[in-house]
């Protein structure tokens, strides 16, 4: 089916996610009659988001335009591209397409949350077009540090719009072929409407280096460490890195112990596909590790970022129940902290190196981001009429603005975008017509968007301030004190440390409460206002410190 151009007809571009942070990758394409969807991301909490698990991106645009939307588009098996997808597939089960592998771990998930019955999945391979309403979708060929990983050229009624994904150019790569340059080059000769491109990495110049080149790192690590065992920490959805890790094990005579329920996920899934090569008897189970001697082991695992729940984490913390860190021990870190993972990481670092590993942190990964000469070459293969630079936090954003200008693309025509703008696309011009709701959705547990920015502060209050709470126990009718005031401090003074002070609060909360009774104030909400603004003018005087007051007036 041929998708017809239609002069003046517009296309709105709608990102949900995935601009001015890292993760939580997800955008909409409209038309007046359909929607899809490419890519349904999750992003991890910040510091100050206390207790929080994951956020997931707001769809309430989506959940509103439900009859329009006809399928999610996935580029790639990454947790920032389909993290969010068993959350959001709740409110709208509409259809997934995505390549093989990333189909198969799309479907882990779907089974973790009791989904995979009533999910529709499609696999598509690479030069594949789909047709949904007025969009045709052609999913092309890339490299990353994911097998299966794929760019979209989206024909829409205004024009053909290009959507990277997370890419970078690897002439070597580890699995399969190369980024296809030449069917890039003709979607760009035949003309395109829009380019939606990679950010992540465009602050760093040149080429990214292939993945192969870690191979060859590896191998001289297990050459220096014949003796001793080898834990290697990456992602666990990095499957060519994982091949390379088992290959240089294979070249040294170790058997291979996975450690993760992420990563014995992923390097089934990808095993069982065909996308990891694994000699029979290479890999062995945790419990067996106590057959083999330490100059026969490689352990790949989790916890390169310093998750906390993450089996390197429990390991450096000498907590977890198969693996104790030894001296000598060899650690390898194959991945870079994301943003803000620094400290969790660093001090993983430092629990293994005083339990006397030896730590090796460099020349280990490589990105799967394309550098500013990747980009550059995208852009001179497409020749976009407009950029709209994704996937990066603000400075990155404007750092590939400035890229697009040199690559020919009119100021006017760079959009810069914010989570929720509305940016409508024809042949003769391009604005922002408008925003939707885009905010992240937090996840606490089973709880899905029931904690906000009010309980937040309660936390953040709680953690820095502590708690205070005053227990009051009246007669019922008469409103006599019958007990009372009790004080119960959490995080805020040690009691018994501090009973002068805690003597005086119960002063002032028993004579607040009698200054409410003389002006016939008995509406316990307000009794417990006033509790609560006394007794923390009173605090502060004293402390300088802000708790949390908690009144409690029981009775009798």
């Amino acid at each position: 089916m041929k998708i017809k151009r239609k002069s003046g007809e517009s296309v709105k571009i709608i990102p949900l996610g995935g601009l001015e942070q890292i993760g939580m990758n997800i955008t909409a394409f409209e038309t007046e009659s359909d929607i899809i969807v490419v890519d349904c991301g999750l992003s991890f909490p910040d510091d100050d988001m206390l207790g929080i698990d994951l956020v997931i991106p707001d769809v309430t645009y989506l959940k509103e335009n439900e009859s329009k939307v006809r399928g999610f588009i996935i580029t790639h098996g990454h947790e920032d591209h389909i993290g969010a997808l068993p959350y959001v597939l709740k409110d709208i089960n509409v259809p997934i397409y995505a390549t093989k592998l990333t189909t198969g771990i799309i479907e882990n998930k779907l089974r973790e949350h009791d989904m995979i019955d009533n999910t529709t999945r499609n696999v598509v391979s690479y030069g594949q077009t789909i047709v949904l309403g007025d969009f045709k979708i052609e999913f092309v060929k890339t490299n990353h540090s994911i097998a299966d990983s794929c760019a979209l050229a989206i024909t829409t009624p205004a024009g053909v719009i290009f959507h990277t994904g997370d890419f970078k150019i690897d002439y070597t790569p580890v699995f399969g072929d190369m980024i296809d340059l030449q069917r890039i080059a003709e979607i760009g000769k035949d003309g395109v409407l829009a380019l939606l491109c990679d950010s992540t990495n465009v602050l760093k110049p040149g080429f990214t280096m292939s993945e192969r080149t870690v191979g060859r790192t590896f191998d001289n690590i297990f050459d220096d460490s014949k003796e001793s065992r080898i834990i290697v920490a990456t992602f666990a959805s990095n499957v060519d890195r994982v091949q390379q890790i088992i290959n240089s094990a294979i070249k040294y005579n170790r058997k291979v112990v996975i450690e993760g329920r992420s990563m014995i996920n992923i390097i089934s899934t990808a095993t069982e596909l065909g996308y990891l090569d694994v000699p029979d008897n290479v890999i062995i189970s945790i419990e067996e590790l106590k057959n083999y001697s330490d100059d026969q082991i490689v352990i790949i695992t989790t916890g390169s970022q310093g998750e906390s729940m993450a089996a390197l984490s429990r390991m450096a913390a000498s907590i977890h129940k198969k693996v104790v860190i030894k001296p000598g021990d060899v650690v390898i870190f194959s991945s870079t902290p994301i943003p803000g993972n620094e400290k969790s990481v660093s001090k993983v670092i430092n629990e293994l190196s005083h339990l006397g590993a030896n730590v090796i942190i460099q020349d280990t990964h490589v990105s799967g981001h394309a550098c500013q000469e990747e980009i550059k070459l995208i852009y001179a293969l497409t020749k976009p009429k407009y950029a709209v630079p994704v996937h990066g936090e603000f400075r990155h954003l404007k750092a590939h603005a400035k890229i697009a200008r040199e690559m020919g693309v009119p100021k006017e025509n760079v959009f810069v975008l914010e989570p929720g703008n509305v940016l409508s696309l024809n042949d003769e011009k391009g604005s922002i017509v408008g925003s939707v709701v885009s905010e992240g959705v937090l996840v606490d547990g089973l709880g899905v968007g029931d904690v906000g920015n009010i309980v937040l502060r309660d936390r953040q209050l709680l953690s820095e301030n502590g708690l205070i709470i005053v227990v009051f126990t009246l007669e019922r009718g008469s409103n006599q004190v019958l007990a009372g005031p009790d004080i119960v401090s959490r995080g805020f003074v040690y009691v018994r440390e501090a009973e002068d002070l805690m003597e005086e609060a119960r002063e002032v909360a028993l004579n607040t409460l009698d200054r409410c009774f003389a002006k016939g104030t008995t509406e316990w909400g307000r009794m417990k206002v006033e509790i609560r603004d006394e007794l923390g003018n009173f605090i502060r005087k004293k402390t300088k410190r802000n708790p949390m007051i908690l009144p409690i007036i029981m009775e009798c």
